[in-house]
């Protein structure tokens, strides 16, 4: 088998990982996840099998990255001109299906990003996010439930 050029693979694969990226991340630190998503893979193409499964691989390293990101970003600190007197409540839901997504929790976002995003079966989500594939076809059923509920309010709203 041949290998392809990477340059190839960030073309054929690149926006379905800035797909994960964002569903995963949210669209601001979307980049970010993907820029480091293929720096990491460019370091570790060469020793990669003629076998592996390309777009399983990348994501995995996504999902890696993108918590890097999260965990980075639930140390930093926001900088605000002033700080509030009080606490403001949680932003109500916009219809915008990004925010939608960023509310889930861990493991419906990312099961729904890696499945409806990626393309990936529950069982290679299975082995990115350590569960078992029930696990993994559970959570994102349950993530796309939550999601059709929000967009469901949101109708009613309109």
């Amino acid at each position: 088998m041949i290998v392809k050029p990477f340059e190839q693979v960030v073309a054929e694969y690149g926006p379905m990982v800035l797909r994960v990226c964002r569903a995963v991340v949210g669209p601001t630190d979307a980049e970010d996840a993907w820029s480091e998503t293929f720096l990491a893979a460019l370091k570790a193409y060469p020793d990669l099998p003629a076998d592996a499964n390309l777009e399983a691989w990348l994501v995995t390293i996504a999902h890696r990255k993108a918590v890097d990101i999260t965990r980075v970003r639930g140390r930093s600190p926001i900088p605000v001109d002033e700080v509030p007197e009080r606490q403001s409540p949680a932003r109500a839901v916009d219809g915008d299906l990004w925010d939608s997504v960023a509310r889930l929790p861990d493991k419906q976002r990312a099961a729904v990003a890696y499945h409806y995003l990626a393309g990936l079966p529950y069982r290679e989500i299975a082995l990115i996010t350590g569960g078992t594939t029930d696990a993994a076809r559970r959570a994102a059923s349950d993530g796309i439930r939550a999601l059709r509920a929000t967009t469901n309010r949101e109708e009613a709203r309109s």
